[in-house]
């Protein structure tokens, strides 16, 4: 075990923030056993307190430990995909507190991959309440450099992964009701899920508050649009302002700032947050993002751009 990692367990278990590396994106821990550890990570994300933190844990039986009640379901996904980026959402125990749940009586339990997320797991011996490293409502940091863009001193420790490998949140699946219902999609499909599970419904007015439930999320300072591919000129063409875009094709001279993504879902995502970064800081006025395909393989993508491109 590493003397960072040490040290990082011993900063949460005295009641401070550790910013570390998951295979989604980097997460901000406290201790989710310690009220005022949690109220100083929810100052610092700038995080509504009715907002729920997701909670990770080094294995399946520690994160069931936090749930009254464990479907079959439930089981099954965490011998298939756990450790991994798929957050469950069960009935809470008496271990998950209103502080971690946002007054809810489910809490999200999650098992991350990461090597070292598993690291800190096991040097801290507890249960980490870990929202993305960045101030609520904007884009989600990928790497340990984008972590100390946003929060500075705020986080008492950054831990160094490398590039987050998935790149965009985990896939929220909610198991505490009648039938499983999909809350956020991610790097695992609804697809996916319904081949252990039978079919999943859409998420619902009455569902549970989650994290990146909100209709604005994930986004940039800078103004940014969603567009179709077959507007994405007009769109250009009509603007008199300086513009970034992000888009599949090749770069266009009436462009101020152009980055072209990769026309694969996974790779797309993985570099998402990391693009969205760079087109913020551009200086531009506004961002044309182009709409990805309508399928569904591209829809965590889909879900992450028009949040981060806000209703309308």
């Amino acid at each position: 075990m590493s003397a960072e990692v040490r040290r990082a367990a011993q900063i949460l278990r005295a009641g401070g923030l550790v910013a570390f590396p998951t295979e989604t994106v980097y997460g901000l821990g406290a201790d989710a056993a310690n009220p005022q550890a949690v109220k100083k990570l929810y100052a610092v994300k700038r995080r509504p307190a009715d907002h729920p933190v997701i909670v990770h844990f080094a294995s399946a039986g520690t994160a069931f430990s936090w749930a009254s009640h464990i479907p079959d379901s439930a089981r099954q996904l965490a011998r298939k995909f756990w450790p991994g980026p798929l957050t469950l959402i069960l009935k809470r125990s008496a271990l998950a507190q209103d502080f971690v749940t946002g007054g809810q009586d489910t809490v999200g339990v999650r098992v991350p991959s990461h090597p070292v997320a598993q690291e800190l797991l096991k040097a801290f011996s507890g249960a980490i309440a870990a929202p993305s490293a960045n101030r609520f409502g904007l884009v989600s940091p990928t790497t340990a450099a984008h972590v100390r863009d946003d929060l500075g001193s705020d986080a008492d420790l950054v831990l160094e992964g490398g590039p987050s490998e998935v790149g965009i949140e985990s896939t929220i699946i909610d198991l505490s009701g009648t039938s499983p219902m999909l809350l956020r999609p991610g790097h695992i499909s609804k697809d996916a899920l319904e081949s252990i599970v039978g079919a999943i419904e859409e998420k619902t007015a009455d569902s549970p508050r989650h994290s990146g439930g909100l209709e604005r999320h994930y986004a940039p300072r800078t103004p940014a649009r969603l567009v179709p591919a077959h507007a994405l000129d007009r769109e250009i063409a009509q603007g008199k302002d300086k513009v970034a875009v992000l888009a599949f094709s090749r770069p266009d001279e009436r462009v101020d700032y152009w980055l072209r993504m990769p026309r694969e879902p996974q790779a797309y995502a993985q570099r998402l947050y990391a693009a969205l970064r760079e087109l913020d800081s551009a200086g531009c006025e506004r961002i044309l993002v182009e709409a990805p395909p309508d399928s569904a393989e591209w829809a965590a993508v889909r879900d992450r751009l028009k949040r981060a491109c806000g209703p309308g």
